[in-house]
């Protein structure tokens, strides 16, 4: 069993949240999740949908999955350095780690996409690449995957890297089965960007 630690702050893009948590959900013997934030209690979607969450602090289980959204909310994360320092704790605890959207920004931000080939949402392309230099951009992709690091291009993106990792982990046919079962016309191929932009 692996525990998917989500870290949520207020105005997330929700599918970049409940996308990929739809998928792993579909796999509950594999998969638990929990939802956290810096000081726990009620978080706000960018359309205002609440969630309750605990504080990093008091985390049930060890993180195996870190699992990272985007939104309005990276906007002014980027500055926050408690909140980077606690994305840093987290990338190095767990063995794997997920973005979705501009939460590739934040990654880049705190320093953890050093040297790995990342991507992030095409539509804030400019404002995303701007927090590092450091990070090997791949503007062309659906998702990217750089040694534990999975991160994806906006919003539904997150769909198909969860199930690209789902794959990888369980074999593509399992991916299929969950992507069947919700009826989500799954981009296997993460070099596939119809969003791409030259």
């Amino acid at each position: 069993m692996h525990t998917i630690t989500a870290l949520v702050f207020d105005d997330f893009e929700t599918l970049d949240l409940f996308g990929p948590i739809e998928m792993f959900g579909s796999l509950p013997e594999h998969y638990r999740i929990q939802f956290t934030s810096m000081a726990g209690g009620i978080i706000r979607s960018k359309h205002g949908v609440p969630m309750q969450t605990v504080a990093v602090s008091e985390l049930a289980y060890q993180t195996d999955i870190f699992l990272v959204p985007g939104g309005l909310g990276t906007r002014q994360l980027v500055y926050n350095h408690s909140f980077l320092q606690t994305l840093t704790t987290l990338t190095d605890e767990a063995d794997w780690v997920l973005s979705v959207c501009t939460g590739s920004a934040l990654l880049a931000k705190s320093g953890v996409l050093n040297g790995k080939r990342a991507t992030s949402n095409k539509m804030a392309w400019q404002w995303v690449i701007s927090q590092s230099n450091k990070v090997n951009w791949v503007k062309q992709a659906r998702w990217v995957i750089d040694g534990k690091f999975y991160t994806s291009s906006g919003v539904s993106a997150g769909m198909d890297m969860a199930l690209g990792f789902i794959a990888d982990r369980h074999g593509v046919d399992r991916a299929h089965q969950v992507a069947q079962h919700t009826e989500f016309r799954w981009q296997e191929n993460c070099d596939v960007d119809d969003f791409y932009r030259p």
